[in-house]
């Protein structure tokens, strides 16, 4: 009975440290920057006031002193140190305030 009692707790402990080292602790998504889906770019138009931009995009995460005339949107989802997806949206606006173009960049990495 004592020899099955040892075997019993060295094959119980094997199997708790070797199931141990196969776990890696949990990396919460962080998700940062405004929600840029497509249907609201497509809403965008030439000559939309900066209002009008921002009540369909809501505020940009970006508006350079310096460059009045230049939003930037960016939306990324970040696990641990790896960046899993990123969305960039820059608006552009003319002397008057409208919109004159736009450019929308995105990036995955693929696992």
């Amino acid at each position: 009975m004592k020899q099955l009692t040892r075997t019993f707790f060295i094959l119980s402990s094997v199997l708790i440290i070797s199931s141990c080292s196969s776990f890696s602790p949990y990396k919460v998504p962080v998700l940062q920057g405004n929600i840029i889906e497509d249907d609201d770019v497509e809403k965008l138009v030439v000559g939309q006031t900066k209002d009008q931009v921002q009540f369909i995009l809501g505020t940009a995460v970006i508006k350079d002193p310096f460059h009045n005339n230049r939003w930037d949107y960016i939306n990324s989802v970040q696990i641990g140190d790896e960046i899993v997806t990123e969305r960039r949206l820059t608006v552009l606006f003319d002397e008057n305030g409208l919109v004159e173009s736009w450019l929308s960049i995105n990036s995955s990495e693929e696992n």
